[in-house]
């Protein structure tokens, strides 16, 4: 009878709006955190400049990247996101961190982000990875990423709350994010690099209407109820625009805080629609190297 009831419950949190969810997600991040989730944020305290004055590439999984030779990673740091070990050549770069964003329950069930996570396990080589503080007790209860250095952060604040320029401390309760590599920048920022560049964050499917990967997803396959199964985006052109503004707010918050503190944010991806940082194309940037 539970587990007939639970079934039920599962399927009717599916038939949900976005809006619906993601205001249940933020009931329950103002719950107290707990003794164990404030440690491990203290934690964090351990990466505050960590790579002071080094170089990085944040590699999202845009389709740009298809267009991209990602061997001449190899020997650079990479931080890589969400289903980003799908990428061609994952471990000839072999990213030192993996970043994932909180995670929106519906479709993606508690069993669906334990399996998603075990395929995660077995494909990141030797990430440290970073997860959102909410996904701390399926970690725990499933006993997931044995053997593996994972980090938490706390998604528990807002954006436009951030009215200086002062670096964010991930040892703190930071802001929510509308995109993983708003996340993945502040994480950077936090371990001190000087120099981080973006790799597919293209942000530009509501010019098509479809949200595209750069490569075809596995147990994260039709999980996203924000669209249908070929990728066609469901929601009107007034939400998307709304949650873009959003977006691009964060962006330009980060690139902010950034120059204050002497950071360069290079986008050194093809296309796409991200135009708050400067643009620098890759093969550029390494030849550049090569001279100096």
């Amino acid at each position: 009878m539970a587990a007939a009831l639970r079934k039920i419950l599962t399927f009717g949190s599916m038939l949900l709006p976005y809006g619906v969810h993601e205001l249940r997600r933020r009931h329950k991040q103002r719950i107290r955190l707990s003794e164990p989730i404030l440690q491990a944020l203290k934690a964090n305290q351990d990466l505050a400049g960590c790579h002071e004055g080094q170089r990085c590439f944040i590699l999202a999984n845009g389709p740009s990247v298809k267009a991209l030779d990602l061997t001449v990673l190899e020997g650079e740091t990479v931080i890589s996101v969400s289903n980003g070990y799908l990428h061609a050549d994952f471990m000839r770069f072999a990213p030192k961190y993996h970043v994932v964003p909180q995670i929106t329950y519906g479709t993606m069930t508690e069993d669906k982000v334990a399996r998603w996570f075990a395929e995660m396990d077995e494909s990141l080589g030797e990430a440290e990875l970073f997860l959102n503080e909410t996904e701390a007790g399926i970690v725990s209860e499933r006993k997931l990423f044995v053997g593996r250095k994972v980090r938490y952060v706390a998604l528990r604040t807002n954006f436009d709350d951030v009215s200086d320029t002062s670096m964010i401390d991930i040892a703190k309760p930071i802001p929510r994010i509308d995109s993983v590599p708003v996340l993945a920048l502040m994480i950077a920022m936090h371990m001190g690099f000087k120099n981080i560049v973006l790799l597919g964050v293209d942000h530009d499917s509501w010019r098509s209407g479809y949200y595209k990967y750069a490569f075809d997803l596995k147990t994260q396959a039709d999980t996203d109820f924000s669209v249908t199964s070929d990728g066609k985006i469901l929601s009107p052109n007034y939400d998307t625009f709304q949650s873009l503004a959003r977006l691009w707010r964060q962006y330009r918050r980060l690139g902010m805080i950034a120059s204050a503190n002497g950071v360069r944010i290079i986008n050194g991806g093809i296309g796409g629609e991200l135009d708050e940082f400067e643009r620098v194309p890759l093969n550029l940037l390494l030849s550049q190297d090569k001279v100096q």
